[in-house]
């Protein structure tokens, strides 16, 4: 039931794809006359080479082509794995991180989106190394598998196992008949704004290195900054505002894109999830801006606004960026953004979380229940916007949801085996398990993870993995029935 050589060799052939776009940053490393750099650049070709050639050669020519769901998740997951060992090569082997541990947990952290960094220092390491950090958080946004589905067609595999093992959400969009068109409109899309973004920030007087790098890590919804003080850095109201908009962005469903541009707008607004997204950020947003301004933290209701606005934005898309310290802001605040943690982007965007669409039918189903108490005999649906959701979904999500918190839970538990108080391991569980970046305690906007232990640095970065795949494209491989023929 599983087609191992088919697997060996597509596995192969993704991560041959990685190396093709090591490329840029290999380049940038012999423009700018890193040696460090440009060193663990080219042993990470030599490694990914023999990976590659050993694996075409130990597989043949795969007897069938056929994949089954089982090759799917395990493709998925190993992609993920792998990708991140190899891309985490020329950290380690640049001297830039401390140990390869450290390295693996960032490039872990970029592809995820997470964004949670064990750098204490930013700006003194290699432009190279920082921009392919800051890329694999681009390509992790959209998915690493869904960009490879574009290829797979040569190959003669049909993507959809792999872009359903890959995909968030409770639900899946497909746009169009074909997995390649639906993988390659997607992408168009997530270029697009990209492209646009980079331009917003070219005319905010950003430089084109410093634009791209922002962008690669907002329209992933993911937080690797080249700065140490993140978006704060710049200190422009005109920055924040693109950034924030573009984090909205990034955290929206790209399949009503398709749809506004496919002329069908007028269901994209009726949309019930994007309602509740957009809401939420400005109700959040309004909310801490109040509070910010009665409580004298900044000067003018204006600028409790922009800073409430970005903040808000950050965390509910699980894009991590930050323009202030808000450790230092009121607890209500405070309160306010953590119960985010819990929220996340929308089904089908770049960012991570529980998924909004989740939470609202967890509490829509709720209310089915305490009607039904009432009404023992009447027949309750859940609706989402114009969407109503099957009882096999409803069961879906909610176990989804208690795995996902159990899951939190017992990662704040290793956590705190570091010496990490509690605040800081239940924060740094779930901001790995949500792919969000930053947390509360020592992992707030002004910390990293650089005191943990190695051992748990693996185990974090496992979390991440967890969370990016949600949860059971990867806990499946756990199973004893998933290995039984």
């Amino acid at each position: 039931m599983i087609n191992w050589r088919l697997d060996l060799r597509l596995l192969a052939f993704i991560e041959l794809f990685i190396g093709i776009l090591m490329l840029i940053p290999t380049t940038l490393a012999y423009r700018y006359q890193e040696a460090d750099a440009l060193r663990g650049f080219l042993i990470a070709y030599l490694a990914i080479a023999v990976f590659c050639s050993t694996s075409l050669i130990l597989t043949g020519k795969p007897k069938t082509k056929t994949m089954y769901a089982r090759d799917g998740y395990l493709v998925v997951t190993l992609t993920w794995m792998i990708a991140t060992a190899f891309s985490a090569i020329p950290l380690a082997a640049s001297g830039a991180y401390v140990d390869y541990s450290s390295a693996y947990f960032e490039v872990m952290s970029g592809f995820t989106t997470t964004g949670a960094t064990v750098l204490p220092e930013i700006e003194s390491l290699p432009k190279a190394i920082l921009f392919w950090r800051s890329q694999t958080n681009w390509l992790g946004g959209m998915g690493i598998v869904v960009l490879f589905v574009a290829l797979l067609p040569a190959l003669g595999v049909s993507g959809t196992l792999l872009v359903g093992a890959e995909s968030v959400g409770p639900t899946k969009d497909k746009l169009t008949p074909k997995i390649k068109n639906t993988a390659l409109i997607l992408w168009s899309i997530y270029i697009g704004f990209s492209v646009l973004q980079t331009i917003l920030l070219l005319l905010g007087g950003l430089n084109l290195y410093d634009a791209v790098t922002v962008t690669f890590s907002t329209m992933a919804a993911a937080g690797f900054c080249v700065k140490n003080s993140s978006i704060g850095t710049f200190g422009s109201a005109y920055v924040d505002i693109v950034v924030t908009l573009f984090m909205l962005v990034s955290g929206a469903n790209f399949a009503l894109y398709y749809k506004a541009l496919s002329g069908k707008l007028s269901s994209v607004l009726k949309d019930g999830e994007l309602r509740v997204y957009l809401g939420i950020w400005a109700v959040v947003s309004l909310l801490a801006a109040l509070k910010l301004f009665t409580s004298n933290t900044y000067d003018t209701f204006a600028q409790s606004l922009r800073y409430s606005t970005f903040q808000t934005a950050s965390i509910l898309t699980t894009t991590g960026f930050a323009t202030a310290d808000y450790i230092h802001w009121p607890a209500f605040t405070q309160v306010l953004l953590f119960l985010l943690f819990f929220i996340g982007g929308s089904a089908g965007s770049a960012g991570g979380g529980v998924k909004v669409i989740r939470i609202v039918a967890l509490f829509k189903m709720g209310r089915a229940q305490i009607k039904h108490r009432i009404h023992p005999r009447g027949v309750f649906q859940v609706r989402v916007g114009q969407t109503t959701f099957r009882e096999d979904l409803l069961v879906s999500i909610a176990t989804f949801f208690g795995v996902y918190i159990l899951t939190g839970v017992v990662g704040a538990v290793v956590i705190s085996l570091s010496g990490a108080d509690p605040l800081t391991s239940f924060s740094a569980s779930f901001l790995f398990l949500g792919n969000i970046g930053i947390g509360f305690g020592e992992v707030g906007p002004a910390g990293n993870f650089a005191f943990l232990p190695s051992w748990i640095k693996w185990f974090c970065s496992f979390l991440m993995l967890v969370g990016r795949l949600e949860l059971f494209t990867v806990y499946v491989l756990f199973s004893k029935h998933f290995w039984k023929h």
